[in-house]
């Protein structure tokens, strides 16, 4: 099972347009600007496969890359105060008609800020997710822009707060690389099922 045989399928913006579900879905989800395009870049080993954007809210569409063994599905991002009411309502019917479908979800990798604690939108998911059944883990991304001692202090207090949910908690780090290996094992394992 190669990561780096990754190449992008489609982009779809509305629920009537999601292509058959013909292999196992790695489903990438969180807020905008939150590094999802980055984090997928660094597990295929490719700079530019996932669009990035230094503007928020920019992805308006569901994203799918296919990997041989599984596909790779980059939800549009949340939380973007700036987006008007009608791309927000926009943005629930597509993720929603998503979820809704017949897919063979294996794994959401729900994607937070180390540097912040979770927000109000990434509660709405995980508890969305755990309502489900749907199975996920939380990374936490953007830890190398805190300075060392914040960085341990923020790591630790994140994993307390899943752990006591029983949440796997993972840190990564799009420019390091930093739970990669980690990421991948557990994306593997799941698609073995």
């Amino acid at each position: 099972m190669n990561f780096q045989n990754a190449a992008f399928e489609f982009a779809v913006g509305t629920p009537s347009g999601l292509p058959f579900c013909s292999l196992p879905e790695i489903v990438f989800s969180g807020r905008s600007n939150v590094g999802k395009s980055s984090m997928i870049n660094r597990l295929v080993s490719r700079r530019s496969l996932a669009r990035t954007s230094s503007s928020p809210g920019k992805t308006a569409t569901i994203n799918f890359y296919r990997l041989g063994f599984c596909r790779f599905v980059d939800l549009p991002g949340y939380g973007y105060a700036k987006v008007s009411k009608a791309d927000k309502a926009r943005w629930a019917e597509l993720v929603e008609g998503y979820f809704s479908a017949d897919r063979d979800i294996r794994l959401v990798v729900q994607i937070i800020d180390m540097r912040h604690q979770p927000t109000e939108d990434d509660w709405g998911m995980i508890n969305y997710l755990q309502q489900e059944g749907i199975p996920f883990l939380v990374v936490a991304s953007k830890g190398d822009k805190l300075g060392a001692v914040e960085r341990a202090s923020q790591e630790t207090s994140l994993t307390d707060l899943f752990s006591s949910r029983h949440i796997l908690f993972l840190p990564f780090s799009a420019r390091t690389g930093e739970g990669a290996e980690r990421l991948c094992s557990e994306i593997l394992s799941h698609c073995r099922k």
